[in-house]
């Protein structure tokens, strides 16, 4: 279905809006997931804070290496092509803000062969694996308080650290980067080479729990590096359900980020205000809940700033709404006007 911009709004749904809103649909379950954006301040990310000390590797006495020059900072047209893993824009792209510097967010593309969102943009992300119950070294706010932030029931501290853990587990899959550390106050520092990548693998295909991953290397899981941003839950005429929380994070000082995802087809750090430009624009595609999360970007400056402003944002989920209005069946995601849509030859009854 075509619209003015980049809004994701696949050709299926006013028929099973129809059938939701004449009862003769059943919601699924949504499965629980957690996304990240990843940060970073300036052109090459030497800025970017690191939590409450800066991050090492190894046994903690060394300062990792800066970062090489990276590509620039450019929005992505979704018409054209790029290598796969490539995280350049096409080549002739000016630089929208002139610049190369000010915050940064880390996004790819889904394939368009994905059944859900194909040839989206989006943020690294995936569902929680059952495993990522199990006990790992922890360090920042405990579970229960984890589960509090998260809007869960204090009872449910396991599967706070599950979110966490998934959050933490799927940046390294599909980024290569892990917000862990030989201690509580220390990051890795590289996270290239054939042994991480194996791991890696292996992680990706479920041989390996990350409990077990981060145990064989001594690993300490870094919550604090986590701050909460946004809940959205997939509307409930959509086949495929996720309840995904949207955490953000600094990318750690000496790691890189790298398309290691089989699912994607394009990666680029960006500007949040070139992103959603290209959105405006119908260049970019993305879900309600990616343009929403980029425009609250916008307004922050620096991953600091960032940082500091996740500690008290509103973590009601949002849940998209179909009801019958005047003929039409009207969907709405609550606090998110820009996102309404009017399908008329509404039939059947409303829907909450």
């Amino acid at each position: 279905m075509s619209t003015t911009n980049g809004q994701w709004y696949p050709p299926e749904w006013p028929e099973r809006i129809r059938l939701l809103a004449a009862g003769e649909l059943t919601p699924v379950t949504p499965r629980r997931a957690a996304t990240v954006l990843l940060l970073r301040d300036g052109p090459d990310g030497t800025d970017t804070p690191q939590g409450p000390q800066d991050a090492q590797g190894g046994d903690g006495e060394h300062a990792p290496e800066e970062l090489d020059a990276p590509e620039r900072l450019d929005t992505v047209p979704e018409p054209a092509e790029a290598p796969e893993g490539s995280e350049r824009p096409p080549e002739g792209l000016r630089n929208a803000a002139g610049g190369a510097d000010g915050l940064a967010v880390y996004m790819l593309r889904r394939r368009a062969s994905m059944a859900f969102a194909g040839g989206a943009y989006a943020y690294p992300g995936g569902s929680v694996d059952p495993r990522d119950e199990r006990m790992v070294t922890w360090a920042g706010p405990s579970r229960a308080q984890w589960a509090r932030r998260l809007g869960l029931d204090p009872s449910e501290a396991t599967q706070a650290q599950a979110i966490v853990c998934a959050a933490v587990r799927e940046t390294f899959e599909e980024a290569g980067v892990l917000l862990a550390g030989p201690t509580p106050h220390t990051v890795v520092a590289d996270t290239t080479g054939d042994d991480w990548e194996a791991d890696r693998a292996a992680l990706v295909a479920r041989d390996l729990s990350f409990a077990e991953f981060l145990d064989r290397r001594g690993l300490v899981l870094r919550s604090d590096l986590l701050g909460c941003w946004a809940r959205w839950i997939t509307p409930e005429f959509e086949p495929r359900r996720y309840d995904t929380w949207f955490f953000v994070a600094a990318l750690p000082r000496g790691q890189r980020t790298r398309n290691a995802s089989t699912e994607a087809d394009r990666t680029v750090w960006i500007r949040p205000r070139d992103a959603a430009d290209g959105y405006d624009r119908g260049e970019l595609l993305m879900m309600p809940p990616t343009i929403a999360t980029l425009r609250q970007l916008v307004a922050h400056g620096s991953v600091a700033d960032v940082l500091a402003a996740a500690t008290d944002r509103d973590l009601t989920p949002v849940l998209a709404q179909a009801r019958v209005e005047n003929g039409e069946l009207v969907l709405s995601w609550p606090g998110h006007d820009e996102f309404t849509k009017h399908i008329p030859g509404a039939t059947g009854g409303p829907s909450a």
